[in-house]
């Protein structure tokens, strides 16, 4: 229906849904771009596009597995990524000129004693880049209030703004320490392998003579064996008649007469050796008994001095020479009583020595 047989209410109200509809439309397109908007944002800030980045570069001699935009990870994390891989001079070594930037504040980590290290990725060739951590230098990069320095001088610690308007920013060179690709070492390990199959092979044909040498010594040993069954069965009597309780060997060793005399030579040394005993038993026993009656008497004899003593004491009119006697009986029994054999047969104390029994001015000197 044309527009103009419309109705001037009809189309007002039409007006009306015309402007609802752009109205939907406006509103669904500013969502749209703001959520793309924010999803560029988020996406910069995630990836670091708003941070502050220091350029650092390394040399190394193949860039097998490393291009631009590749990762950089230091401590496990991503810190960076790849933004050059280029070919140095041709008399340049190593030949491969590699920049990579390191966003803040992972750059703080990074001393002049780090080093980079490209390891091998997967089996496809593909190798990726890390950054130890520095122990004993210099930090790199430092921060002041207004600008980033990084290290231009390092002998003699000198810092200047690594970001300069107009110019390109400066960066810092770091060791490298480079592994080779999987392919590569998986290329070196095929070669080995291929060097030492004919040896293998050679390896494998000597033991299969060695196998056909050690076939004929078992058949060999088989027919030694064989032979040696009759040296077996001797052994084993011989061995049978060892274990003989009767003590065979004892028997070859030693015959049957010369057993009976040892056994008659061993029955009379110890019947001589039981009258022995009972000989040195007997004279112990009369020994004792002498022992008793000599100290007895002495015992007898000790008391006889001893009274004869006193006597002499209490009569002084007795000769001299009884005197004389008794005194040298009574020092002959006293040196009776310490003889090393007699000493142990007196009990007792007995009078000791007089120097003299003569008392002076009685009856006494000739």
């Amino acid at each position: 229906m044309p527009l103009q047989d419309l109705t001037p209410e009809l189309r007002t109200r039409l007006s009306r849904v015309e402007h609802v509809v752009g109205l939907f439309i406006a509103v669904a397109t500013l969502l749209l771009v703001a959520g793309f908007v924010y999803y560029i944002y988020h996406t910069a800030i995630r990836k670091g596009w708003f941070d502050i980045k220091v350029t650092y570069y390394t040399c190394i001699d193949d860039a097998t597995g490393l291009k631009p935009g590749a990762p950089v990870k230091l401590m496990g994390f991503d810190v960076g990524e790849i933004t050059l891989v280029t070919a140095r001079d041709p008399e340049d070594a190593p030949p491969v000129h590699v920049e990579f930037q390191i966003k803040r504040p992972y750059y703080g980590y990074i001393w002049t004693d780090s080093k980079v290290r490209i390891s091998a990725g997967d089996f496809l060739g593909n190798r990726f880049m890390e950054v130890v951590i520095g122990v004993n230098g210099k930090p790199t990069v430092r921060e002041d209030k207004k600008d980033v320095l990084i290290l231009t001088d390092p002998a003699n610690g000198l810092y200047e703004p690594a970001f300069v308007s107009g110019k390109k920013p400066r960066f810092y060179g770091l060791e490298c320490e480079e592994s080779p690709a999987l392919t590569r070492r998986l290329e070196a390990v095929v070669k080995k392998v291929e060097q030492g199959i004919p040896g293998f092979l050679a390896l494998t044909n000597k033991i299969a003579d060695v196998l056909s040498c050690g076939a004929n010594v078992i058949a060999n040993v088989d027919a030694t064996v064989v032979g040696t069954r009759t040296v077996m069965t001797n052994l084993a009597v011989i061995t049978g008649s060892l274990r003989d309780p009767r003590g065979s060997l004892g028997d070859w060793i030693i015959p049957t007469n010369v057993h009976r005399q040892i056994t008659t030579a061993m029955d009379s040394a110890n019947n001589t050796f039981t009258a022995a005993t009972a000989t040195l038993t007997t004279a112990n026993t009369n020994v004792a008994a002498i022992a008793a009656l000599l100290k007895r008497s002495l015992e007898d004899s000790a008391a006889i001095t001893s009274n004869l003593n006193a006597q002499v004491q209490a009569n002084s009119t007795i000769l001299s020479e009884l005197s004389g006697l008794i005194i040298h009986s009574d020092e002959l029994m006293q040196g009776l009583k310490r003889h090393w054999l007699l000493k142990d047969s007196f009990t007792g104390q007995t009078n000791a020595p007089l120097k003299s029994i003569v008392v002076p001015g009685v009856g006494g000197g000739r």
